[in-house]
């Protein structure tokens, strides 16, 4: 037997032969020239002659080059694309990063901003006219501070949620702490009794509401 049985047993593929072609006409002509190589290592032995590799016809080795390029197109395609997620999942957290960096401390803030609503809101509006003009400017200050604050939070990310009478309940953004009969349709924000806030798309405290209940009957 020569290296002529591997050189008959070569596929006969056309230009447009697929990746799966290609890789199983390259399976067989590995097959037949492991299948040739005892036959031939017997005629060595048999005429004296020293071992040699079998040869690959010209055909033969186009495709097994064609096989590995598709196989390393294949590699480097799927290094691109590791690359590309890669990419986008640091872009993602570093946003992160930067959005939520501050939650700790916003969060501390809040109760800053929970005693300053306390205070407004301990002085009757009748009153306010009562104060002397040292009352008023310092009334004035605390409502100053207040929306300073705010303004602060606001511009690195941290807004108030919205919780209006009469607007939707949302377990995400509010926490019921009573069911009241009140005029707004029944499962909706009744009353606000502390202030929700959140960061970025991040709930950071809840909106403590009332829900209604609907009209007493």
């Amino acid at each position: 037997m020569s290296d002529e049985t591997v050189k008959d047993d070569a596929p006969d593929l056309g230009p447009d032969a697929s990746k799966a072609d290609l890789k199983a006409a390259a399976d067989e002509i590995l097959k037949a020239a492991k299948a040739a190589e005892p036959a031939l290592e017997a005629d060595a032995e048999a005429d004296g002659d020293i071992e040699e590799p079998v040869e690959l016809t010209a055909d033969q080795q186009i495709l097994a080059l064609e096989v590995e390029k598709q196989e390393l197109r294949d590699q480097m395609l799927r290094a691109m694309a590791e690359m590309e997620n890669l990419r986008k999942r640091s872009e993602r957290e570093k946003s992160d990063a930067r959005v939520y960096a501050i939650e700790k401390f916003a969060r501390d803030l809040l109760s800053v901003s929970d005693n300053m609503a306390r205070a407004l809101e301990a002085l009757p509006e009748a009153e306010r006219e009562a104060l002397t003009d040292g009352g008023k400017g310092l009334l004035g200050g605390i409502e100053m501070t207040q929306k300073e604050l705010h303004t602060v939070l606001t511009r690195h990310g941290v807004t108030a949620i919205e919780a209006e009478p009469g607007a939707a309940f949302d377990p995400n953004l509010h926490q019921a702490v009573a069911n009241i009969p009140s005029e707004h349709p029944n499962g909706t924000i009744a009353s606000l009794f502390q202030a929700g806030w959140k960061i970025g798309d991040r709930t950071l405290r809840a909106a403590m509401v009332a829900v209604s209940a609907g009209q007493a009957n």
